[in-house]
């Protein structure tokens, strides 16, 4: 059934035209996704079988509107090149592109660098999501607020407990209208339990005009200054007009980093037409390693929902829901599920059982093992009647930490890339960085 839409012209006469940003971060980001990311960027990670990043894109591709995409981040080039061509060979009518920071700028400072991209062919809104963001992004319901308030920016927002709210950029709003009223990132009290989801749309004369008055304000405010050592504190003592002179030797200016959340939203609330869109559906973020088991979780039961052909079909053996790629070989008598995802080439043995686990490519569970509340790494080997296990935590709660005799750890048991455990070998709460084996029953430690 089609969707009603508010009737809009864009800047051309024509129908308004909407772009989509997909901000990646880079390499130095990603360190509490580690030991998975030692081997993979975080955003190709698979979780429900498909890279993180390509649930965003599939999103996207849902609205026809949008022909044209952007991957932003400090990424190497070819990191994403591969995932690239699959897009444009799945999508021929979307252009695809990844746009490479040369330092970090930040989630705004990276949209101003390429403002040039973005706004070529004078597109009226564009879309930035956040491709650590696990959700059911409800693109088209934001497009429909959008134009129904004729927004100059929208926000996906949902509503968490109020002790982890603090946790995340909160959202106050005015219930009727859906405006939004005022927003702090991260909070040190209690504002309010709407959070920010991590999706945006934004009108492009509203928001690139806000981050170069934030960096304007950034660049006339006096900084604080760290120096690494006492060389380096004499030049406070230079005239100011040859600091400046000193500065200008460092090729051009000095870039500073420039974020959404923390320099621009509240802004926004103050001075523009901003909403939120609050979402009833599943949401969280993939920060930590362990955060992929529960993502994992929410995609899957999604696409079961949505009763996609690409899930195993539920049997004695099969407790939905279940990905299992076509290239991994399954012992009949192995007991799957639920919110179980096994990777290419991997080798399940006879009488395993997994739950709640991400099996990846390559790996091999022996028979008559156990793997619960994990994440076994590439070309790993799981040795018969070995345990595996992490501890339950809600789907829907925010950490996957646990305490374990007063010490925290990850409630997530995670094996790197080529771990071994021998038979008969209990492994629970650890995280095994690449390459370890493991010969003695261990648990709630990390193995370097």
């Amino acid at each position: 059934m089609a969707s009603l839409q508010v009737p809009v012209r864009g800047k051309s006469g024509g129908s308004p035209t909407t772009k989509a940003v997909i901000l990646v971060g880079g390499p130095s980001r990603g360190t509490r996704f580690r030991p998975l990311s030692l081997d993979l960027p975080k955003p190709l990670f698979e979780v429900a079988g498909h890279p993180i990043i390509e649930h965003c894109f599939a999103a996207i591709t849902r609205l026809p509107e949008i022909r044209e995409v952007f991957i932003v981040g400090y990424y190497d080039e070819g990191v994403f090149r591969d995932f690239i061509k699959d897009c444009a060979r799945n999508h021929p009518a979307i252009s695809i592109r990844y746009l490479r920071e040369y330092q970090a700028l930040g989630t705004a400072g990276g949209l101003y660098h390429f403002r040039d991209a973005i706004l070529k062919g004078r597109p009226d809104r564009f879309f930035v999501l956040n491709a650590d963001v696990c959700c059911s992004f409800p693109l088209e319901q934001m497009l429909r607020l959008f134009e129904e308030k004729d927004a100059e920016a929208v926000i996906l927002g949902t509503r968490v407990p109020n002790d982890s709210a603090t946790n995340f950029g909160c959202i106050v709003s005015d219930a009727h209208s859906k405006r939004v009223l005022h927003y702090v990132e991260k909070p040190e009290s209690h504002i309010s339990n709407l959070i920010n989801c991590g999706v945006y749309l934004f009108a492009t004369e509203a928001i690139f005009p806000s981050i170069k008055s934030a960096m304007k304000r950034r660049a006339d405010r006096p900084r604080l200054v760290s120096y690494p050592s006492s060389d380096a504190l004499d030049r406070t003592y230079l005239p100011r007009q040859d600091r400046a002179a000193d500065d200008d030797d460092d090729d051009g200016e000095k870039t500073e980093v420039i974020r959404l959340e923390q320099d621009i939203l509240s802004d926004l609330a103050d001075s523009r037409q901003f909403y939120v869109l609050e979402t009833k559906d599943f949401w969280r973020q993939i920060k930590t390693a362990g955060s992929a088991v529960p993502a994992n979780a929410l995609y899957l039961m999604k696409a079961f929902q949505q009763q996609s052909d690409e899930l195993a079909k539920p049997s004695a053996t099969i407790l939905p829901p279940v990905f299992i790629h076509p290239t991994a070989h399954v012992d009949p008598t192995a007991k799957l599920g639920p919110n179980v995802s096994i990777g290419p080439r991997a080798i399940i043995g006879a009488g395993v059982r997994i739950k709640e686990a991400i099996v990846l490519e390559d790996a091999e569970i022996r028979h008559d093992a156990c793997v619960l509340y994990a994440i076994v790494g590439w070309s790993s080997r799981v040795g018969a009647w070995a345990r595996v296990e992490g501890t339950p935590t809600p789907v829907r709660e925010h950490s996957t930490s646990v305490v374990k005799n007063g010490v925290k750890v990850q409630s997530i048991t995670i094996l790197g890339k080529e771990c071994v455990v021998g038979d008969e070998v209990r492994v629970q709460n650890c995280v095994c960085l690449p390459y370890k084996e493991l010969k003695r029953d261990v648990a709630n430690e990390v193995i370097m």
